[in-house]
């Protein structure tokens, strides 16, 4: 374990007991000549047992989230810190080294560096507070935070001794797996209730049935990339996502596709221009007022600013706002209402003015005013009133093709649908793949699986955001270093019913449950397995069929730590009942093998999320729970009650942590 000569120089600026959100030593400090910072949060020495876990987050951020208000089970302090760990983490070296394509900073210090330093100091600060041996270390990250704790650990050699990387990516990721969704949420804005409504229990389960042939190909395109046809659900609400961040780095790297797309042949843009009728916006206008991010604050208009300040956890987003960051331009008044379209973002192309020939990312328009997306402050504070400008959302429309003309080699199978049937594309290759690149600028490696240590990757099969098929990518190129020996050394848990955020509080919680659990028992079973050798749970049964990872239906057979419901109504997936007839409701919930125990489940009959009849178990915490139950429905209507259930490996039924989700649900029409 080399020292890293960037940060050869810690220093400590606080030091102090703090009681909140538990008893526990907050150290504070960073690196001599750097921008990094790190947060230490030491427990009582009668609860420390020698390892301390690691966050990593999805981009460099704060060295104090963990300090933020948030649910119980959302505690990464009070969480460690019952597992026996010291809490740590950084701002993961400063917002202003992050890596993208063309950008001229040091990826790997973002990547693995900054925290990779932090780890190593902490255990000497560890040592000093209770001597003893070297303590263990574990980092845990999802997202671009899983992409940054793969890179970790095949980067360094002796700073961690095992990982949990959850929801992540592959290296073709960035940015296909954005530019198929957003495709098919033009294509298919009008038909996704009938789509959902298939796949729903109860269901015809013909989410093909009444499309055209366009949308036909586009929802079969975006299923066979990986996306899980059932979280469609979120249509109304999922936007771009991360995309947003990634637009000017996908710019950047591919300029001219941007105009090939539109002017040659093998592009849908020029193949097919009428497709885009009524979709494509190109509006001239000029600057009227620039609004600042207080002055939208006031308006109440959600910004990136805004929206990033609501995430943390801060209930009035406007007393939030402090200082230069407040005057930060994040919005303008345009001088002319844009003609309305479905507007998934864009561009101010600046005509005139300090900044022109430059383009500003757009987010939205609302009526006359045009929202910033990611953007320079400095450009975006630059236009005046008066200032020529158009709103153009022609490269959003070109990029949603984009994964087309980016087909990589033979391990990655959800792309031979673009591929003829002697292995050629089907349509013009760019220049050169640039997902291996993003990733190399956020991971620091090209996820070669190559690393020292133990591995538990937690994978989601409802993710919209990183299709479940890449976890299975990414085990099996370790699985082609390891060979015989993956087992020994990796684990990839799939969770049902679950999407890409790690929070507690679900859009809607009769459809889709939280995996905070998941996340806190992957890293209790890492720690014992490399103490104790004690190995987890098998990893989950599964198979990928054209994009789609399929498990199997019952909890021994599927293996994992999830337990899994098995639910009906008068025996079947649906019910047809009379207004205020009560009808009956089983199920059957049982835990994978040494898994744990059921320690709650709730009812949900009437579908607001509530939960409010909670079951009793028969005979306590066990491994296999039947369950019945009896309900009348006032009203006519369709209904979807939900029985959503959790388990806890010591069958622990006071704790906040460690408990995990699944549910159940079924179909009642009412009339």
């Amino acid at each position: 374990m080399t020292e890293d000569p960037l940060f050869t120089k810690p220093y400590i600026d606080k030091d102090e007991w703090r009681d909140t959100p538990v008893r526990h030593r907050y150290v504070h400090g960073g690196f001599t000549g750097t921008d990094t910072r790190f947060s230490f949060y030491f427990p009582e020495q009668a609860r420390y047992q020698g390892r301390f876990f690691q966050h990593i987050t999805p981009v460099p951020d704060s060295e104090n989230n963990a300090q933020l208000p948030g649910e119980t089970e959302e505690d990464k302090i009070g969480f460690a810190i019952a597992s026996g760990a010291y809490f740590v983490e950084t701002n993961g070296g400063g917002r202003n080294q992050v890596g993208m394509p063309g950008k001229a900073v040091d990826p790997t210090i973002t990547a693995w560096r900054a925290n990779a330093a932090a780890a190593r100091y902490s255990r000497v600060v560890a040592q000093q507070l209770y001597g003893g041996k070297r303590p263990y270390g574990y980092a845990y990250g999802g997202s671009g935070g899983g992409f940054r704790t793969i890179g970790s650990i095949e980067n360094s050699d002796g700073v961690w001794d095992g990982v949990v990387p959850y929801v992540i990516g592959s290296t073709m990721a960035i940015p296909n797996m954005f530019t198929v969704r957003m495709h098919a949420m033009r294509i298919l804005k009008n038909k996704f209730p009938q789509i959902i409504d298939a796949v729903e229990p109860g269901g015809n389960g013909a989410p093909y049935a009444g499309l055209n042939a366009r949308e036909a190909d586009a929802l079969r395109e975006v299923t066979r990339m990986g996306f899980p046809m059932p979280s469609w659900f979120g249509y109304r609400t999922m936007g771009i996502h991360g995309f947003a961040a990634l637009y000017q780095g996908v710019v950047m790297a591919d300029p001219t596709y941007f105009t090939d797309f539109w002017t040659k042949t093998g592009y849908l843009g020029f193949d097919a221009p009428q497709t885009f009728d009524g979709a494509r916006l190109q509006h001239k206008t000029s600057i009227a007022t620039p609004i600042s991010a207080a002055e939208a604050a006031r308006m109440g208009l959600e910004t990136s600013v805004i929206d990033g300040r609501k995430d943390g956890g801060v209930d009035n987003a406007f007393a939030a706002l402090q200082g230069e960051e407040a005057q930060h331009i994040v919005a303008y008044r345009l001088s002319s209402t844009p003609p309305k379209v479905d507007f998934l973002g864009g561009d101010l192309i600046i005509d005139s003015g300090a900044g022109q020939g430059q383009r500003l990312a757009l987010s939205r328009i609302e009526g006359d005013i045009a929202i910033l997306g990611v953007a320079d402050p400095v450009l975006a504070g630059s236009l005046k009133p008066g200032d020529a400008v158009e709103v153009d959302n022609s490269n959003f429309l070109a990029v949603q093709t984009y994964h087309r003309h980016q087909v990589p080699g033979p391990d990655f199978p959800v792309w031979d649908q673009f591929r003829k049937p002697n292995g050629q594309p089907l349509y013009p290759q760019r220049p050169a793949i640039i997902g291996p690149f993003f990733v190399q600028a956020t991971a620091g490696s090209q996820m070669t699986g190559r690393f020292k240590g133990k591995m538990i990757i937690v994978e989601n099969l409802w993710d919209r955001e990183a299709m479940p098929w890449q976890a299975d990518w990414y085990r099996q190129r370790i699985a082609a270093h390891l060979g015989a020996a993956t087992d020994d050394h990796v684990r990839l848990w799939y969770t049902d019913h679950a999407l890409h955020g790690d929070n507690s509080k679900q859009e809607d919680p009769t459809r889709t449950v939280s995996y905070l659990g998941v996340l806190q028992q992957a890293l209790r079973d890492l720690a014992a397995w490399v103490e104790k050798d004690v190995a987890p749970p098998a990893s989950t049964a599964y198979r990928v069929a054209d994009g789609q990872v399929i498990v199997p239906a019952g909890a021994t057979a599927r293996k994992g730590i999830q337990p899994v419901v098995t639910m009906t109504v008068d025996g079947d997936a649906k019910a047809i009942a009379k207004p205020g007839k009560k009808i009956g409701f089983a199920a059957t919930i049982a835990v994978p093998p040494d898994a744990g125990k059921i320690v709650s489940a709730e009812w949900d009959f009437d579908g607001d999320g509530q939960f409010p009849v909670k079951a009793t178990l028969p005979d306590g915490p066990a491994q296999t729970v039947h369950l019945t139950a009896y309900h009348g429905f006032p009203k006519p209507g369709i209904y979807f009650p939900t029985l959503r259930v959790a388990s806890q490996r010591d069958g622990d039924t006071a704790t906040p942590f460690a408990r995990i989700q699944n549910l159940g649900r079924v179909r009642v029409v009412v009339q």
